[in-house]
């Protein structure tokens, strides 16, 4: 049986976790779920993630969700094909690895998921957006930024001098945040704007896209 991924439109992780399979070159079947309908909320869906949220990945008999996870068991799993997305053969780098996806975790993504999900997801909900929720996470943003500028000044990527895991993360969350008022904060650092330029480039990333623009509900 091969890997089966669910997801739907929109959704940051399950974008993460395409881009991730699209490196490493594996096929897979992507099943849509409807957000409209809550589909994601159904007791069949609740059953391969008790949170109700997406993406989820079966790869035979074993389910897995959260997006990072997901994404370091492909890795893993696939070290041999396509990408070295963990760098393996490098513990000093692969250890790096490690830490900047705690940065883009922990520091990165609540402040830009947040700014984003006030200005796209509101609106679509029908949802009010609140200034003082984007204020206060742009700020946040505004100093995860300025290390990342001082990192890629001395580094082509994240971690290392190669794409990794690390970089792969924040690219659907960039994507969506470049769509807001705000995207000036990642053109107005040189470092930052020239590392953001090379990721979107990426065949994996506009293969993703491409395919999660074209999930229905």
């Amino acid at each position: 049986m091969g890997l089966k991924l669910y997801g739907f439109s929109m959704s940051a992780p399950t974008e993460s976790v395409m881009a991730c399979l699209a490196e490493k070159r594996i096929e897979y079947e992507l099943v849509h779920l409807s957000f409209s309908t809550g589909e994601h909320k159904s007791a069949t869906h609740l059953a391969k993630n008790p949170f109700g949220l997406v993406p989820v990945l079966e790869d035979g008999s074993i389910t897995f969700f959260e997006s990072r996870a997901i994404s370091k068991y492909i890795a893993y799993k696939y070290k041999s094909t396509g990408t070295d997305l963990l760098r393996h053969d490098n513990i000093e780098e692969e250890a790096m690895v490690g830490v900047w996806l705690e940065v883009e975790s922990q520091q990165f993504c609540p402040a830009i998921d947040a700014i984003a999900h006030q200005i796209l997801i509101n609106p679509f909900l029908g949802l009010p957006t609140d200034q003082s929720i984007i204020n206060a996470n742009l700020v946040k943003l505004h100093l995860v930024l300025d290390i990342y500028e001082a990192r890629l000044s001395n580094s082509k990527y994240l971690a290392c001098n190669f794409f990794t895991l690390a970089d792969l993360h924040h690219l659907p969350y960039i994507h969506y945040f470049m769509k807001t008022p705000y995207a000036n904060l990642i053109t107005s650092r040189a470092h930052v704007k020239a590392w953001w330029e090379d990721i979107l480039a990426r065949p994996s990333f506009i293969k993703a896209t491409q395919q999660n623009n074209n999930i229905v509900g």
